[in-house]
């Protein structure tokens, strides 16, 4: 039975609380780490391309963990799932702290992204399950907004660990907040054990097994160009072929027709506007963890600043997203979702062609000025995309289908990174590295806007659930 009105508000914001509370730890790890890559290629006395793999892994992990998220929280029951993937966040970030080279690092991150791929789906999932279709722009912005703190908090108290403390300490500062996480939810989640008489759906191990090496191969191959310093060698092509060559068969396998349902149901592409939302939260993805990965690195390398002021000038481009992603996602329920993501990508594109100008010698104004704007035009376009394609998927596709899209935005997020590690690794100087990511960015954010023109408009229809409840 859907909560009354009374009760709706109380339930919905003491549900956030609790399972933001895990939730927000894997991205302020995912952002922690990439504003100490230049740190931690120094003291692990590896290139930047390497220890792009310490982010770049771990959102790998999570890309492939997201799916079977999907299949396994009506199975087992979200509650159980969610106390599982803490406890496995607790182990992946225990062992990353004590790794003793970058190999170690690299496959402990792993671990750790894991954990983060049941909880980033599975929170979005239990609140649009919580708060209905007509409500889901609302939830999406309140929830961005709190995750949009990583970038804002992440890079900070990663300088600070870092300039103060071991590195060690990124990691191990996780413990005691994932450990109240698991306490509180145990006490506040409602157990939802599946029903008696629900479907025991198998897990789809071949999708399983094409996917995860597939988009693995696929991330590799940028990673050995920058290694490499080139697209044409056979340290890139041979992995780009046998990735691309995964994931075409996972097509033809998941469009077959079987007992078993596909990892990823292909056929939800044909719901309108869920395909222009996957396009634009995955270059939403690139243009963020694009950003997050070189703007600390040109402060540090170009400007001479210590890795906590780096973070610091960092954090106003979480500041805009925080600000805009709750107004726009509540703005979206009543004003229609394709206006809003048109002037957030126009902004964002405007933004980036704002870092192109940036050298060592601008100052620091125009780059935190861009940033703040950047931030503000990535949150104003992906709550309003996401609320949109909430509101056209049946049901029964919504834990598939913020699967997917959160597989995607990371997807999106893991080239992102190993992209930008390589265009930096190959310039000149890191004022040119710069400037090559800054239009790349450019051509990141004219693509989602070019998509933002797609996604469905004003959708008058009230929702079936909670009309009248507010948030």
């Amino acid at each position: 039975m859907p909560p009354t009105e009374d009760r709706f508000e109380p339930l919905v914001r003491r549900t956030i609380a609790v399972i933001l509370l895990g939730g927000i730890m894997g991205i302020l790890d995912g952002s922690m780490v990439v504003a100490a890559a230049d740190t931690l290629a120094e003291r692990f006395d590896s290139s930047l391309a390497v220890i792009g793999w310490a982010s770049t892994g771990y959102l790998l992990a999570l890309t492939v963990a997201v799916p079977v998220t999907a299949w396994a929280v009506d199975r087992v029951g979200g509650r159980r799932l969610w106390l599982f993937g803490l406890v496995l966040f607790l182990i992946g970030s225990v062992a990353s702290g004590l790794a003793w080279d970058v190999g170690p690092l690299i496959a402990f991150r792993v671990v750790q992204g894991a954990g983060a791929g049941i909880l980033d789906p599975l929170m979005l999932t239990l609140l649009i399950r919580t708060a209905g279709p007509g409500r889901s722009g609302r939830v999406v912005g309140l929830m961005g907004a709190v995750g949009s703190a990583g970038p804002v908090v992440g890079p900070i108290v990663g300088g600070l660990i870092v300039q103060s403390l071991d590195w060690r300490w990124m990691f191990f500062v996780n413990v005691p907040i994932v450990i109240a996480a698991f306490l509180l939810a145990r006490k506040v989640l409602p157990v939802d054990r599946p029903a008696a008489d629900a479907p025991r759906t198998r897990l789809d191990v071949v999708g399983v097994a094409l996917i995860g090496p597939g988009v693995a191969a696929s991330v590799l191959a940028l990673s050995q160009a920058a290694e490499h310093g080139g697209l044409t060698t056979p340290y890139v092509i041979g992995p780009l072929a046998v990735g691309l060559a995964l994931l075409g068969v996972y097509v033809a396998h998941a469009l077959r027709r079987r007992r078993t349902p596909p990892l990823i149901d292909l056929r939800m592409f044909a719901h309108r506007g869920f395909p222009v939302g996957v396009l634009v939260l995955a270059f939403n993805g690139v243009a963020t963890y694009g950003a997050l990965f070189a703007l600390p690195l040109f402060y540090q390398q170009a400007g001479g600043e210590g890795p906590f002021a780096a973070g610091l000038l960092l954090a106003p481009l979480g500041v805009g997203a925080v600000i805009s992603m709750p107004l726009a996602g509540r703005l979206s329920d009543r004003l229609g979702s394709r206006t809003l993501a048109v002037a957030g990508a126009t902004l964002t594109v405007l933004s980036a062609l704002a870092f192109t100008f940036v050298d060592g010698s601008t100052g620091r104004i125009l780059p935190v000025a861009a940033s703040l704007t950047f931030g503000l035009g990535l949150g104003c376009t992906s709550a309003p995309t996401m609320g949109a394609v909430f509101k056209v998927l049946p049901p029964e596709r919504v834990a598939q289908g913020s699967s997917l899209l959160y597989m995607l935005n990371q997807l999106g997020a893991s080239f992102g990174i190993t992209l930008m590690a390589l265009l930096v690794q190959s310039a000149a100087d890191p004022v040119t590295g710069f400037h090559h990511v800054s239009w790349a960015l450019v051509f990141a954010a004219a693509a989602m806007l070019a998509a933002t023109a797609r996604v469905p408009g004003r959708d008058r229809t009230p929702s079936p659930v909670l009309e009248g409840a507010s948030l």
